[in-house]
């Protein structure tokens, strides 16, 4: 959520006040960008990672409150779950040399987090999904301390109106059920945000949710949740089905979840916003005492507080964001498909690739979103969660009309994804070498046919192999993965685990 809120309770009025306040934010935005008021472009980029807590056993840490008072740093702060944190790295301007500056900036600050988490016998672990969490740990009274999580989670409960039902079915299949949005605690991310120009925001929107299957295949590092190997990048359908206000009956007559894909293209901003006030609910229904037309109308800019609470509440894997920075409002595409991990150069070859693509993918005469329908994308995004780096995709080739064909994820990323990428990177002025070393680390990972999900489940299976049973198994994982982690060797180096 990020905004602070306060705890209350809701009456049927507030409900129909906020929506009202949520359509006169709507007129608002759209007054903003017809009135062309938005920040020009200054090529700005944020990052930020969810990060877990694990003791030396590997086993969830529910210590966050501990550790942040340890850190003591701004850039740190809670999430959902006691074994959660999260990590802020200022804005940066994408040229030059970002990608090494993000990279020191990274390893300093989780240095610092993991020796101060360390004086309460825990750990930082940049990780998809912790193997050793179970639903035992998942549970309300496992939830961060703050009016935001507690409110969060009642609303989510009370429009569901029952437990929630976790039913994902892989490699294995778990089925179970929880009586809080506690599960949604497992999903660890990193978030990358783009300030865009309203001109630009759809096509950079739209390059963002084409790539988000690639993104996915050659990043996946989510293979198992509660002692079962599930799908290679488990987060999505965890993170649908932990949040979901819908019961059975309205799933079946087509509502739309709160976390979802998306179903088109889009052509503007507006459309997304739009959508998610005509779509979904308010699940925090809170108005403030800003009446956003009027502040218009005496030329100041208004702040569209229930606007952006609503918004934080609609989990788009790539999501719209409105926000002010020094009196003047602008535009970013926050994308959230990534899991956490595993090292520092990992992230950031992850992020250099992002950025480059949608660079490249943005500025094409013919854009892929014209030649590919949405529905692919969707199709290309849950296939690549399943399969991670082993997927196959749909994406437009030469010399078949342009029309999408099946290939190898690692196909597509080394033949075309790549070179776009690199020519993305150009584009923005980043130090070539820079770049080299970067998208080198994607490349090493298809040319080998390993990510981290890929490597936690060979480690895995080695384990059991040497007659660990399934806790076992997944715990010594889970410390060879943090051991191997702290060396900051990208994955695709990293030796044969848990007793290879």
């Amino acid at each position: 959520m990020g905004e602070k809120v306060v705890a209350v309770g809701f009456d049927l009025a507030d409900r129909r006040r906020h929506r009202d306040k949520l359509r006169r934010c709507l007129e608002a935005l759209a007054r903003l960008l017809e009135e062309k008021r938005f920040d020009r472009p200054r090529n700005l980029m944020g990052l930020e990672i969810e990060l877990n807590l694990a003791g030396s056993d590997g086993m969830p840490s529910m210590v966050n409150a501990e550790v942040l008072e340890r850190i003591a740093s701004g850039d740190f702060q809670t999430e959902l779950g006691q074994f959660n944190l999260e990590v802020n790295i200022v804005p940066h301007r994408l040229s030059g040399r970002v990608l090494d500056q993000l990279a020191e900036e990274l390893r300093t600050g989780l240095s610092y987090a993991d020796r101060r988490a360390r004086e309460v016998d825990s750990g930082i672990v940049m990780i998809g999904i912790l193997p050793t969490l179970t639903d035992e740990h998942l549970v309300h009274g496992n939830l961060s301390a703050g009016d935001r999580y507690v409110l969060l989670n009642d609303q989510v409960v009370a429009a569901r109106g029952e437990e929630f039902t976790i039913d994902i079915a892989g490699v294995e299949r778990l089925t179970c059920t929880a009586r809080s949005i506690a599960p949604e605690a497992a999903c660890t991310s990193v978030q990358l945000h783009l300030q865009v120009t309203p001109g630009r925001f759809a096509a950079v929107w739209n390059a963002a949710q084409a790539v988000a299957a690639a993104q996915i295949a050659v990043g996946a590092n989510s293979p198992f949740l509660f002692g079962r190997e599930l799908w290679r990048e488990s987060r999505p359908p965890l993170f649908v089905q932990s949040t979901d206000t819908r019961p059975p009956e309205l799933q079946a007559q087509g509502v739309r979840p709160r976390t979802w894909f998306g179903e088109r293209w889009i052509s503007s901003a507006y459309e997304l916003f739009e959508e998610n006030v005509r779509f979904f609910p308010p699940l925090l229904p809170i108005s403030g005492d800003e009446d956003p037309l009027r502040v218009l109308d005496e030329g100041g800019i208004p702040a569209l507080q229930e606007l952006t609470l609503h918004n934080g509440t609609v989990y788009r894997w790539n999501r719209p964001v409105y926000g002010i920075a020094d009196g003047v409002p602008h535009l970013r595409v926050e994308n959230r498909v990534l899991p956490a991990g595993p090292t520092v150069p990992d992230v950031i070859a992850n992020t250099a690739f992002y950025y480059g693509l949608i660079r490249a993918l943005a500025e094409e005469p013919r854009p892929v979103w014209t030649r590919m329908p949405f529905a692919v994308a969707a199709d290309n995004f849950d296939l690549a969660c399943r399969h991670g780096i082993e997927a196959h995709l749909r994406w437009p080739r030469a010399g078949r009309g342009g029309a999408p064909a099946r290939v190898e994820a690692v196909r597509l990323v080394l033949d075309e994804l790549l070179p776009l990428a690199a020519a993305g990177l150009d584009a923005w002025g980043v130090e070539p070498a820079d770049r080299d070393h970067y998208l080198g680390i994607i490349e090493g990972r298809c040319r080998r046919r390993v990510n981290g999900a890929s490597w936690q489940a060979a480690a895995y299976h080695r384990a059991r192999e040497r007659g660990l049973d399934r806790e076992q198994a997944l715990a010594a994982t889970t410390r060879e993965y943090c051991e191997l982690m702290r060396t900051g060797d990208p994955v695709h180096t990293w030796p044969d685990g848990a007793g290879g």
